[in-house]
């Protein structure tokens, strides 16, 4: 009974994505379908096949194994932080960051990223007949991050429409930065994370195509080519979508920064990411707990965690959950959208050997996304600082769509992977 309302939920899910469609004449149904599939296929094989959970549990473990190197560097300056009975949680998730972080941009400078995400991006695009530059984009956003993908893609982002600028910043809401997974790792199982990456990939397109369906010409059909660099200095060619077009020369090629200073920049960049993050959890935290005391003045009975719980009762029921697992989820799944992903984590790191396979798989997966109010936020600072006032003024009225599909992915992404895991 249970599979089969994961199965509805999945249904219901696209469904509220079309109730809330800006143009429902206009979904390109047969691209929805193929993509649907795609992620079928792709949950079974990463979380139910031999091959897929063998490949998952390598790549799990060669993120565990950047870690592991990451803290010889921890020990060295802070050795009393390392040699403890339990790990800090500043030590253990974040602090790895510092050379993970730094990792992923030196693959971006010497040109190895910038060649995987054109090659996969343009392979998804021919598979799911979507726009080359959303697929381009959402493949980016898996390496590089939601405001890192932005900065480099802004000579593609000036030329754009406001409506594909909307299609975007929705698509900004649902990803997950690679170089981010080993704290992540060290928190939850790291085969529904892993798995979690490519599924939040097509379900951003599938989502978005639904919510905000736009017919792009074989003119507006461009990618621009990202720099080797993450500098933000992004692109000197755009590739036409048209056949028999060539390249367009459109600015003359900023000259290389040289190494040593890229890499000052990308550690320091890295530093700024933790003090971010630390400073988000403690402060929504704090915050949480100082709602809760205030509203048990109240009713003891009230709390954040139960209000939110309400609220997303019927999404997390529909996961496949009787209605007490149901609730819990919901308080997890309600917390992480108005806090961030680190403060569920942090908080049920220690109880996931307690839980069923199935409320363990559909939370990780949940989790493993940046969608949450305060990401909107920053998507919308990114974008005001890349195209002109009335192109960001079309994508802030769209502050309820971005937060809608971030919601809407996590949740299929949550149902693909639970439909395989009970």
């Amino acid at each position: 009974m249970f599979l089969a309302i994961n199965i509805i939920g999945i249904i219901v899910f696209l469904g509220v994505a079309v109730l809330f469609s800006k143009d429902r004449k206009h979904i390109n149904w047969a691209s929805v379908g193929i993509m649907v599939v795609i992620n079928i296929l792709l949950a079974w094989f990463l979380v139910n096949s031999s091959v897929g959970i063998n490949g998952v549990k390598a790549a799990a473990d060669g993120f565990k194994a950047l870690v592991d190197v990451s803290y010889k560097g921890i020990e060295f300056a802070l050795p009393d932080w390392v040699h403890v009975k339990s790990m800090n949680f500043v030590t253990s998730a974040l602090l790895p960051i510092l050379m993970i972080v730094p990792l992923f941009d030196i693959l971006t400078y010497i040109g190895i990223l910038p060649w995987i995400i054109k090659w996969v991006g343009k392979g998804l695009s021919f598979i799911t007949r979507q726009p080359k530059f959303e697929s381009f984009f959402a493949v980016e956003m898996m390496f590089l991050g939601n405001t890192e993908a932005l900065a480099v893609s802004g000579l593609q982002l000036r030329n754009m429409k406001s409506q594909r600028l909307v299609t975007i910043a929705m698509m900004s809401m649902s990803c997950v930065t690679a170089s981010i997974l080993g704290s992540y790792l060290l928190m939850m199982p790291g085969q529904y994370i892993i798995a979690a990456v490519p599924i939040n990939i097509v379900n951003s397109i599938i989502v978005t195509t639904v919510l905000n369906p736009v017919t792009v010409t074989p003119e507006e059909d461009t990618i621009a080519k990202i720099g080797g660099s993450a500098s933000g200095e992004s692109t000197d060619t755009i590739e036409s979508g048209s056949e028999g077009v060539a390249e367009e020369t459109v600015s003359k090629k900023p000259e290389r920064e040289p190494f040593f200073s890229f890499l000052g920049d990308s550690i320091l960049g890295a530093g700024r990411l933790i003090l971010i993050i630390t400073a988000n959890v403690i402060a929504f935290v704090a915050l949480a707990a100082l709602i809760d005391a205030l509203l048990g003045k109240i009713n003891p009975v009230l709390s954040l965690e139960n209000i939110l719980g309400c609220v997303m009762f019927p999404f997390a029921w529909l996961l496949g959950f009787d209605p007490s697992h149901a609730f819990q989820m919901a308080q997890y799944m309600g917390t992480k959208l108005v806090t961030n992903e680190f403060v569920v984590m942090g908080d049920v790191t220690g109880k996931m050997k307690d839980f069923a396979p199935h409320f363990a798989a559909t939370l990780t997966v949940f989790l493993t996304s940046f969608a949450n109010f305060s990401t909107t936020g920053m998507i919308i600072g990114a974008f005001k600082g890349l195209v002109d006032r009335e192109r960001n003024d079309a994508i802030s009225k769209n502050v309820g769509y971005m937060l809608l599909s971030g919601i809407l992915v996590s949740l299929l992404s949550a149902g693909f992977v639970g439909v395989f895991v009970w």
